[in-house]
C-alpha cells in the first residue's frame, strides 16, 4: 500500500522531467537549426497596426536584432520608405517633404528674402537696369525704374553676367550693418552712389509699368500665383489704366505656377465669358468659366516661354483659346496636372498629383506644352526680342483696332496646329 503510494507520487515527476528535458531539447536544436540557415531571430509582428506592408515591418524587426551598427533614427528610416513607395508611381510631382523644407513652401508663395527690392532687366544695350518694388530700400534710396547698374561694391558690373547672378549680388542676411553699395546711371547721364541696407523683402506676384518704348501700352509681369496674385493684378491693370494705357502686354514668362484657384481668377480678370479650364480627378470632371466680366477689356498680348509652366499655362490657354490675346514668345513647358498637398501629423507633407486639367480647347497640354501665335526666339545678344515683338504687333494692328467696334484684340484665325498633335496622355 505505501509502495504503491511512492509510485503514484515519483511516476509523474519523472514523466514530467523527461517532458521538460525533451522539450529543451528541442528548443536548442531549433535554435542551432535557425542560426546555421539564417532565419529570423523573432518574427515581424502582425498587428493592426503593420497595415499592408507587412514585409516592410518584418525586415525593420530583423534590422533591430540583428544588424552589426547604429541605425539612422526612425525618422530618417520612415521618410526614406515612403520616398521609395513614391518612387514607384514614377511621378514627378508625387512626392514627399519633410518638416523644414515644407515650412518653407509658405515662403515660396510668400517671396520673402533679404536684400534691397529690385527687379532686373536687360536693356536693348545689355546693360542692367533696375526697377525698385513701392517701398522697398532701394526706393527709399532714390532709385527709380530705369536706373542702369554700373557698380556693385566698387566694382564694375560685368554685363556678361547672368541677370540671376547679378541679382544675388544684391542680395545678403539682414544683420545690422548689412548692405550693399551700389553706383546707378539716370537717364539724365548722372550718377547715384548710394549705400542701401538690406532689408526683409516681400516680392509682390505682379509688377506693372508704363512701357518706355511707347507710352500707351502697360506692361504687366506675373511671377508667381499667390494668395495676393489676384488683388495685385487688378491695383496694377487700375493703376496702368490711370495713366494713359490703352494696350497691354502680360508677362507670363519664366512662372512656374502657384495656386490654382488665384490662377482661374487671373484668367478671369481678362474674360468676360467662356470656359477657364477643365479639371478631371478619378471622380469627377469640373468646368471653370468666367463669372464676374473682365477687368481689363483693352487689346492684350501675353509673353510666354519655355519656362511657363502649370498655372501660368492655364491662364495663356485660356485667353488664346477665348480670342481674347496673342500669345508671343515660345513653347510652353507642358504641364498639365493639379498636385494636392496634404500636411502629415509631424508638419512634413505629400504632394500628390490629384487631377489633370485641360485648356478650353480640351486638347492636351500635360508634356506638350502650347504654342504662340508668333514664335520668337531669344537673343544671344540679351535683346528682349519677344517684348520687342509684342510691342511691334500691337503698334501694326493699333490702326485696326481703331476701326474695330470692340476694344478687345483677337487672336485672329486660329490654325488647328497651334498644339501639338500628339495623342492624349
Amino acid at each position: 500500500m505505501q509502495l504503491n503510494s511512492i509510485r503514484s507520487i515519483v511516476r509523474p515527476a519523472l514523466t514530467g522531467a523527461f517532458i521538460g528535458i525533451g522539450l529543451a531539447v528541442i528548443f536548442f536544436a531549433g535554435f542551432v537549426a535557425r542560426e546555421f540557415v539564417n532565419l529570423p531571430y523573432i518574427l515581424a509582428p502582425n498587428d493592426s497596426n503593420s497595415g499592408k506592408y507587412l514585409l516592410l515591418n518584418e525586415v525593420q524587426s530583423i534590422l533591430d536584432q540583428r544588424y552589426l551598427r547604429e541605425q539612422p533614427d526612425q525618422a530618417t528610416r520612415e521618410y526614406g520608405a515612403i520616398r521609395g513607395l513614391l518612387s514607384t508611381i514614377d511621378d514627378r510631382y508625387t512626392f514627399f517633404i519633410d518638416p523644414p523644407v515644407a515650412a518653407s513652401e509658405s515662403d515660396v508663395l510668400a517671396g520673402t528674402y533679404g536684400g534691397i527690392g529690385v527687379q532686373l532687366l536687360r536693356t536693348e544695350q545689355s546693360a542692367i537696369a533696375l526697377y525698385p518694388y513701392n517701398d522697398s530700400p532701394a526706393n527709399r534710396m532714390g532709385i527709380v525704374n530705369g536706373d542702369v547698374l554700373l557698380r556693385i561694391n566698387g566694382q564694375p558690373l560685368d554685363n556678361a553676367l547672368s541677370q540671376d547672378a547679378v541679382d544675388q549680388l544684391l542680395r545678403g542676411e539682414v544683420i545690422a550693418g548689412s548692405g550693399v553699395q551700389i553706383v546707378v546711371q539716370r537717364a539724365d547721364g548722372s550718377e547715384l552712389d548710394v549705400f542701401i541696407l538690406f532689408e526683409v523683402i516681400n516680392v509682390p506676384s505682379v509688377v506693372w509699368r508704363i512701357l518706355e518704348q511707347d507710352t500707351r501700352i502697360g506692361y504687366l509681369q506675373i511671377f508667381r500665383f499667390t494668395s495676393r496674385t489676384p488683388e495685385e493684378l487688378i491695383e496694377g491693370i487700375d493703376t496702368l489704366v490711370a495713366g494713359g494705357a490703352s494696350e497691354f502686354i502680360l508677362d507670363l514668362r519664366d512662372n512656374s505656377g502657384g495656386l490654382l484657384q488665384e490662377s482661374i481668377d487671373v484668367a478671369d480678370q481678362f474674360l468676360d465669358e467662356g470656359l477657364i479650364v477643365s479639371q478631371v480627378s478619378r471622380s469627377e470632371t469640373l468646368e471653370y468659366r468666367s463669372t464676374q466680366g473682365g477687368t481689363l477689356i483693352q487689346p492684350l498680348m501675353v509673353l510666354v516661354n519655355e519656362r511657363t509652366a502649370s498655372g501660368a499655362e492655364l491662364v495663356a490657354g485660356a485667353i488664346r483659346d477665348n480670342q481674347r490675346g496673342i500669345l508671343v514668345g515660345m513653347k510652353t513647358f507642358g504641364k498639365g496636372t493639379v498636385q494636392q498637398i496634404f500636411a502629415l501629423s509631424d508638419q512634413s507633407s505629400l504632394h500628390i498629383t490629384a487631377a489633370e486639367w485641360f485648356v478650353p480647347s480640351q486638347r492636351p497640354l500635360d508634356k506638350l506644352g502650347i504654342e504662340p501665335d508668333i514664335v520668337v526666339e531669344t537673343s544671344a545678344d540679351g535683346q528682349d526680342m519677344i517684348l520687342l515683338r509684342a510691342i511691334e504687333t500691337l503698334v501694326e494692328q493699333r490702326v485696326e483696332i481703331t476701326t474695330q467696334a470692340s476694344p478687345r484684340l483677337k487672336a485672329g484665325a486660329f490654325s488647328p496646329n497651334a498644339y501639338p498633335t500628339q495623342p492624349r496622355i
